[in-house]
C-alpha cells in the first residue's frame, strides 16, 4: 500500500496553502468530471504497472492521490513507497510509475490537474492479477477397500483458480465439477493411485500438485501353477497372490507346514512364491497348500506335484507280422504253404 507522509505541525499551514493552490477545492476529486469515466489496468502481481496522465501544458499543477492519500504534489513525492516513481517521457507527462505490484496496490488513483481554466481529473483503477497457487493440499493417505475417502485441495489466485482433479491412469480419468473437494464413496482397488490437483486461471500457466491414495485389500490367488516331475530330477510348484499390503506365503503337506530343509526350498518375494524339489522321490508326488495372508486376510489354492510317466517304446524287431514268444524270442508269422514252397524250392536248386 503507497505510504502517507504526515507533515511536520509547524510546516501545516504551508502545506495547506501549496495543496489549495494546487488541487481543486474538496476531496475526493472524482466529481469533478462528470463525464470522464474510469480506465482500467489490469498488471500481474510482481510486474511493474505504468499510470499515465498528460497535462495541456506546463503550467498546469497536478496530483497523484490514491484511497490512502497523497503521493505525489508536483514533483514531490508524500508517498514513503521506494516502488512509486514518477514516469516523465517528455514536459507534458506526469505519469505514475509502481515497481512490484502487490495486491495491496489494488484500488482507485486519481491524476488531479488545475489549469488556467478549470480542474481536471483522469481516474485509473488499478487491478493486481495474481499466478494460482495450491496453498493446502491433502496428505497421501492409505484407506482399507470400501472406506469413504474425501481428498482436498485449495489455492489462491486473482481471478479465483478454477480447480479440477484428475486420476492419474492410463485412462487419465477426469472428475465432473471443479471443486476443492473430490469425495470418493467406496473406493475400490482399481481406484487406488496418484490423484493430480490443478489450479488454473488466465493469469499464468497451472499450478499442480499430486495425492498418493493406498487402497489396502485381502489377498486373492491370480495363479498357481501344477506341475509333473520325474524321479530324480528337480520341480517346481509356483503360487501368485494380489494384496496391499504385500501378502506373507506359506505352504503346507496336508496339515504340516513345510520349511526350507531336507530338500526343499521355499523362495517368496512380492506377490509370489515357489516351492522347489531339489531331487524329486516317491514321497514328494501328492498334493501342496500355498496359503497367502496379510492382515486384512487370507486366502489359499491346492497344487499337485505329480509323477511323469515315460512312455513305452516298441522293439524295433516287432512289427505288424511278428509275434514274441513266451520267453521273449522274436518269431515270424509266416504262412506254413510259403514255408513248403520255400524249401522245396531250396532241394530243387531252383
Amino acid at each position: 500500500m503507497v505510504a502517507r507522509v504526515q507533515p511536520d505541525r509547524k510546516q501545516l499551514p504551508l502545506v495547506l496553502l501549496r495543496l489549495l493552490c494546487l488541487l481543486p477545492t474538496g476531496l475526493p476529486v472524482r466529481s469533478v468530471d462528470f463525464n470522464r469515466g474510469t480506465d482500467n489496468i489490469t498488471v500481474r502481481q510482481g510486474d511493474t504497472a505504468i499510470l499515465r496522465c498528460v497535462v495541456e501544458d506546463k503550467n498546469s499543477k497536478v496530483a497523484w492521490l490514491n484511497r490512502s492519500g497523497i503521493i505525489f504534489a508536483g514533483h514531490d513525492k508524500w508517498s514513503l513507497d521506494p516502488r512509486v516513481e514518477l514516469e516523465k517521457r517528455h514536459s507534458l507527462e506526469y505519469s505514475l510509475r509502481i515497481q512490484k505490484v502487490d495486491v495491496y496496490d489494488e484500488g482507485s488513483y486519481t491524476c488531479s490537474v488545475q489549469t488556467q481554466h478549470e480542474p481536471k481529473t483522469s481516474q485509473v483503477y488499478l487491478i493486481v492479477q495474481v499466478p494460482p497457487k495450491i496453498s493446502n493440499i491433502s496428505s497421501d493417505v492409505t484407506v482399507n477397500e470400501g472406506s469413504n475417502v474425501t481428498l482436498v485441495c485449495m489455492a489462491n489466485g486473482r481471478p479465483e483458480p478454477v480447480i479440477t482433479w484428475r486420476h492419474l491412469t492410463p485412462t487419465g480419468r477426469e472428475f465432473e465439477g471443479e471443486e476443492e473437494y473430490l469425495e470418493i464413496l467406496g473406493i475400490t482397488r482399481e481406484q487406488s493411485g496418484k490423484y493430480e490437483c490443478k489450479a488454473a486461471n488466465e493469469v499464468s500457466s497451472a499450478d499442480v500438485k499430486q495425492v498418493k491414495v493406498t487402497v489396502n485389500y485381502p489377498p486373492t490367488i491370480t495363479e498357481s501353477k501344477s506341475n509333473e516331475a520325474t524321479t530324480g530330477r528337480k520341480a517346481s510348484l509356483k503360487c501368485e497372490a494380489s494384496a496391499v499390503p504385500a501378502p506373507d506365503f506359506e505352504w503346507y503337506r496336508d496339515d504340516t507346514r513345510i520349511n526350507s530343509a531336507n530338500g526343499l526350498e521355499i523362495k517368496s518375494t512380492e506377490g509370489q512364491s515357489s516351492l522347489t524339489v531339489t531331487n524329486v522321490t516317491e514321497e514328494h508326488y501328492g498334493n501342496y497348500t500355498c496359503v497367502a495372508a496379510n492382515n486384512l486376510g487370507m486366502t489359499n489354492a491346492s497344487l499337485v506335484l505329480f509323477k511323469r510317466v515315460s512312455p513305452t517304446i516298441p522293439h524295433p524287431l516287432q512289427g505288424p507280422g511278428s509275434v514274441r514268444g513266451i520267453n521273449g524270442s522274436i518269431s515270424l508269422a509266416v504262412p506254413l504253404w510259403l514255408l513248403a514252397a520255400s524249401l522245396l524250392c531250396l532241394l530243387s536248386k531252383c
